[in-house]
C-alpha cells in the first residue's frame, strides 16, 4: 500500500470544499481518507454526507468536534455530545474527537473537573456506537478560550480514567513544544487515535488561523512521525492546516501541495507504510 494512501484531508485545510467537492478532490487525487467537521456535515445534510463520502469511495478518518464539557448549559451540551457520537458512527467515522473547552469564568479546576465528568459520562455511548472518543489536548496558548487540556499527558489520564476505549489525538501543532512529549506519545500506546501534522511558524501570523503547512515552519514532523509508529499508531494522518493564506489557494493546487509536503516531510522513507 503506498504511503499516500494514508493521508487523510482534514476538511478544515480546505474550507472552500463542501464534503462532496472534498471527498471527491481527495479520490482525484489518490488521497484515502477525510476527516470531517460537523458544522460542515450539518451544510450538506448527514445521510447526503454519508453516500457522497460513500460514493466518493474515500473513508472517514475522524469527525470533529464533540466536547465544550465546561461551557454552557450542561444538559444541552450533553444532548449536543450523543448527537456527535450519532453522527460519527452514521458516517463511518472510527473516532470523534473531542475538544473539551475553557474553564468557566476562568477557573481551570472546575473547567478540568467538568471535562473529566462529560467524558465519563459519554464514553459509554460511544463504545455502544461504534466509535472511540479522542482526546486533543490543545497548545496552551488555547487555555483560556478552548481547552483546559493542554498536554498529551492530561490528555492520556482522562483518556484512562474514562475507559471505554478513549483514546488521544496526537496533533503536531499543539504538542511539538512539549519536552515531555515524546515519553507521552510511547506511554499513549495503542490510545493513540490520530496523528495530525502541520507546521508551526516563527513568526506566528495568527494563533488560530496561522498554521503553517509541513516543511514552513520549525517542528520535528519526522521525529514526531517515528515515536507515533513506533508506539504502533497505524491509522490515517491527518493534515489539518487552519490558515487564512493556505485558504485562499485553488482547492486542487491546495490538495496536490499538501500530498507533495506530505511525502516529503512526513512520510515513512521511502514512501512506504511501515
Amino acid at each position: 500500500m503506498s504511503e499516500l494512501s494514508r493521508l487523510s484531508l482534514n476538511q478544515a485545510s480546505i474550507p472552500a470544499w463542501n464534503v462532496a467537492q472534498a471527498a471527491e478532490g481527495c479520490a482525484r487525487a489518490g488521497v484515502g481518507w477525510i476527516g470531517l467537521w460537523r458544522d460542515r456535515v450539518a451544510e450538506t445534510g448527514l445521510e447526503t454526507a454519508a453516500r457522497q463520502v460513500a460514493d466518493a469511495g474515500i473513508r472517514v478518518s475522524s469527525l470533529c468536534r464533540g466536547g465544550w464539557f465546561s461551557t454552557g448549559d450542561p444538559d444541552r451540551r450533553r444532548d449536543d455530545n450523543r448527537r456527535a457520537v450519532e453522527e460519527a458512527a452514521r458516517l463511518g467515522a472510527p473516532v470523534l474527537v473531542l475538544v473539551c473547552g475553557p474553564g468557566p469564568g476562568g477557573d481551570l479546576e472546575e473547567g478540568r473537573r467538568r471535562v473529566a465528568d462529560g467524558i465519563a459520562d459519554l464514553a459509554p455511548l460511544a463504545e455502544t456506537s461504534g466509535v472511540r472518543l479522542a482526546v486533543e489536548p490543545l497548545h496552551p496558548m488555547y487555555c483560556a478560550d478552548r481547552s483546559v487540556v493542554v498536554t498529551l499527558d492530561q490528555a492520556l489520564r482522562l483518556a484512562v480514567d474514562a475507559g471505554h476505549g478513549t483514546g488521544v489525538i496526537v496533533d503536531a501543532y499543539h504538542v511539538w513544544w512539549d519536552p515531555a512529549v515524546w515519553a507521552g506519545i510511547a506511554a499513549a500506546g495503542e490510545r493513540i487515535l490520530g496523528f495530525h501534522v502541520n507546521d508551526w511558524l516563527d513568526p506566528t501570523p495568527d494563533i488560530l488561523n496561522g498554521r503553517g503547512l509541513m516543511g514552513d515552519g520549525v517542528i520535528d514532523l519526522r521525529r514526531l512521525r517515528g515515536a507515533v509508529d513506533e508506539a504502533g499508531y497505524e491509522g490515517p494522518i491527518e493534515v489539518e492546516i487552519f490558515s487564512d493564506e493556505f485558504a485562499r489557494r485553488p482547492p486542487d493546487q491546495a490538495l496536490a501541495r499538501i500530498c507533495e509536503r506530505y511525502l516529503e516531510h512526513v512520510a515513512a522513507p521511502g514512501g512506504v507504510r511501515r
